[in-house]
């Protein structure tokens, strides 16, 4: 099997295996206590942190962990408008944000508050003269920017947004998902979340970094642990997230060349090979090891299906709500073809080989479900 869906998780990254494994034995206690045990495990969360911190471009007591990217999201979001009330209750967001972002946006608009959404243009940049203006509007308590999109890999205007947030005294979160251990922080955020299984780290890790002064306030009941989660620290998982992401960015430069490479040989080659195709998503500004692509009379997850059966791990329409049938909110947004979406994202070390079997592949799977359907291709 080709694993083709790194977006969604990126398989356990070799550093992060090995430690795991050491600090399964060397970081089990509780870093609360002081005891030996509890402070080597302290020391290791600690040092996971400034690890984290580091490659963030951050101090190391600016990153709390979390369960998840998700948690992470939704503590961000809903600690800092909570935390500037007095500022105001408006939460400005893209149409494309991940939906942990908009999902908190309900919440806020369900306790009194209001969110306005920024559209974004037919490669999913988001419309950066709408951002400022709306960020600019009295009341405005948070902006929310990805950094790059999940479904279609468009890298965002962060720096610029960032620019004008500051300009009007709003603080900017940036959901770094798909960008942290590929790509530089870029600079100006205010809070960012990430997620360690999408950098090849253990799942069930999360970071949320909140720069000093910026006003947070946490929607959660507190415990004297973690400063702003609430919960018994995962160390060994921690421990093992920060060996990755370490790795992940000491790689970076060079896997993200090569993949982006394989990305741009797919953009060029599934148009040419399968007719009716639409390749979605910004060509050039754009995550390295994403590449998304819609066929005109096919359904997703019919050709999901044929593509597992001929080896290919990929996914189809938006990575969290496939499962419901209903268009991705993001190609929406975008305004292209929705139906036939495929999304695939290279993991590090995917094969030139694997990508040219999948381009083999791929338009007999596609004729297949047209003739299927009645289609002639």
């Amino acid at each position: 099997m080709a694993y083709f869906d790194a977006a969604s998780t990126e398989p356990l990254h070799p550093r992060a295996r090995e430690a795991l494994t050491a600090a399964l034995d060397a970081g089990w206690a509780d870093p609360a206590r002081l005891y030996g045990p509890a402070r080597r495990a302290r020391m290791l969360l600690e040092q996971a942190r400034a690890e984290v911190a580091e490659v963030l471009g951050c101090r190391p007591d600016e990153v709390s962990f979390t369960t998840s990217g998700t948690q992470a999201v939704h503590l961000g979001v809903l600690g800092v408008l909570r935390g500037r009330r007095r500022a105001g209750r408006r939460l400005v967001v893209s149409a494309v944000e991940h939906s942990s972002v908009l999902h908190s946006g309900e919440v806020h608009e369900r306790e009194g508050g209001t969110v306005e959404t920024v559209g974004v243009g037919l490669t999913g940049v988001v419309d950066l003269a709408a951002f400022g203006e709306a960020v600019r509007a009295e009341g405005t308590a948070l902006a929310c920017l990805q950094s790059a999109n999940h479904e279609v890999g468009t890298l965002q205007p962060v720096a610029e947004a960032a620019a004008l947030c500051a300009g009007a005294g709003v603080p900017l979160l940036v959901d770094a998902a798909q960008t942290v251990g590929r790509m530089p922080a870029s600079p100006g955020w205010s809070v960012l979340t990430a997620s360690a299984h999408k950098w090849g780290g253990p799942a069930g890790v999360g970071v949320l970094a909140v720069r000093k002064g910026v006003r947070w306030r946490g929607p959660l009941p507190q415990d004297e642990r973690e400063n702003r989660v609430p919960g018994f620290e995962n160390v060994p998982a921690i421990v093992a997230a920060a060996a990755a992401l370490r790795a992940a960015a000491a790689e970076a430069e060079q896997e993200g060349a090569r993949l982006s490479a394989l990305v741009d040989r797919i953009r060029a080659e599934v148009p040419r090979l399968v007719p009716d195709v639409e390749v979605i998503g910004e060509p050039v500004a754009r995550a390295p090891h994403i590449v998304t692509f819609s066929c005109l009379y096919v359904e997703g997850e019919a050709l999901l299906m044929e593509l597992d059966k001929a080896g290919f791990a990929v996914s189809s329409g938006s990575s969290c709500t496939a499962s419901t049938l209903r268009p991705s909110h993001v190609l929406e947004a975008m305004g292209v073809l929705t139906h036939g979406n495929v999304r695939v994202s290279l993991p590090r070390g995917a094969s030139g080989a694997d990508v040219d079997r999948f381009l083999s592949v791929l338009p007999d799977a596609v004729r297949r479900i047209r003739e299927e359907a009645g289609v002639k291709s």
